[in-house]
């Protein structure tokens, strides 16, 4: 920061963030070149059409999709993309919701997808006056299960997930897509965290792409949907609409456009490297600690990264997982782990944003801790 007294001033602790891009600890790190864009952005007008027109071109030839566009953030994107599917460039309708009266309504989700991120996915999607339809159940949602619940009457469209949040046997998404456009509605993938696959996500052919600006690509909070001009263009105009609330901000625009190009920038291999460096390091370390076993994973929704796995046996440890979680939270530094598995005894550890001062104290703050 470039007051180095803030925290001080406020009584705010340092944050060791190996949760990933968690949102209750800030989610990421921009690149100072992003800061700098975005901190410009501050100080200056523009025309903000002008602005998003740019910010599309420049998400459009990053994803390799049609057309793009900057909102609020991803939680926005879902409910807008939903609304879109409804209204398209119907501005009648726009001004209506949420008020569906009149309009195809319904939303399929696999029930596997049901997600909660902080909020449940499904409330995002009610909060365009939308109903939510689940397929399947969480084990196991067929292609055959989708299709019926797509050709039921007033289905506006199909929802997906690709998240490692997602529940039971992985849906074949291209088959899904394929299944939404037989039936005649479009395909929207919610892939907030998945910006590192998004030419392969782009190929699958979905209706609306829908990322999160401010995982990794570093960018300000905001969320970024890519995908068919149309579709684009009827999520725009929902910012005459419900999406007055969810507009995003000059900066945020900028900063998206600043992070796209610093990604365009990245050499995957070099960066694949150094994360894998980062967890051969803190690896050996931390595994064989009294009642720690820790184990390199790969990212289960795909993405090129892995994470370090922990599992805790309480007897040895002297603490189970949520209080070993817990205990660290309460230090200072302040160190955040992922407990999506914290029921099953498993902490997990991204290491994406740290340096390497950082994978010292989690070194030594673990070992204190169980040492």
């Amino acid at each position: 920061m470039s007051d180095p007294d803030f925290k001080a001033r406020y009584g705010l602790r340092d944050v060791i963030n190996a949760a990933g891009t968690f949102t209750p600890v800030g989610v990421s790190r921009s690149a100072p070149h992003v800061a700098d864009i975005a901190s410009a952005a501050l100080r200056d007008h523009f025309i903000i059409e002008e602005l998003q027109q740019a910010a599309g071109g420049a998400l459009a030839a990053w994803s390799g999709a049609e057309a793009g566009a900057v909102t609020h953030c991803t939680a926005a994107s879902i409910t807008l993309a939903v609304a879109a599917a409804m209204c398209g460039d119907n501005g009648h309708a726009v001004a209506q919701l949420p008020d569906t009266a009149g309009l195809a309504d319904k939303v399929v989700l696999p029930a596997g997808h049901a997600v909660n991120y902080g909020q449940p996915i499904t409330q995002a999607i009610r909060l365009s006056g939308a109903q939510v339809v689940l397929a399947g159940n969480e084990a196991e949602c067929p292609i055959s299960a989708l299709a019926e619940a797509l050709a039921r009457p007033g289905a506006a469209c199909l929802l997906l997930v690709s998240s490692r949040l997602t529940r039971g046997a992985p849906v074949d998404l291209k088959a899904a897509i394929t299944a939404a456009h037989e039936a005649g509605v479009p395909a929207i993938i919610d892939a907030a965290a998945q910006d590192m696959r998004i030419a392969e996500l782009t190929a699958l052919g979905a209706d609306l792409i829908l990322i999160s600006a401010q995982k990794y690509l570093a960018a300000p909070t905001a969320g970024v949907v890519v995908g068919c001009r149309a579709h684009i263009d009827a999520l725009r105009r929902q910012e005459k609409g419900i999406g007055r609330g969810m507009k995003a901000s000059k900066e945020a625009i900028c900063g998206v456009m600043a992070a796209i190009e610093t990604r365009q920038s990245l050499e995957p291999a070099a960066w694949r490297r150094q994360q894998a460096e980062k967890l051969d390091w803190l690896q050996p370390r931390l595994d064989g600690l009294p009642g720690v076993s820790a184990q390199i994973a790969e990212d289960p929704a795909g993405m090129p990264l892995s994470r370090l796995r922990l599992a805790i046996d309480p007897a040895e440890a002297g603490m189970d997982a949520a209080e070993l979680s817990a205990r660290l939270k309460a230090g200072s530094p302040s160190i955040w782990v992922i407990e999506t598995y914290v029921a099953e005894g498993v902490l997990l550890l991204e290491l994406v944003p740290l340096e390497h001062e950082e994978l010292e104290l989690i070194a030594e703050i673990f070992g204190a801790l169980l040492g």
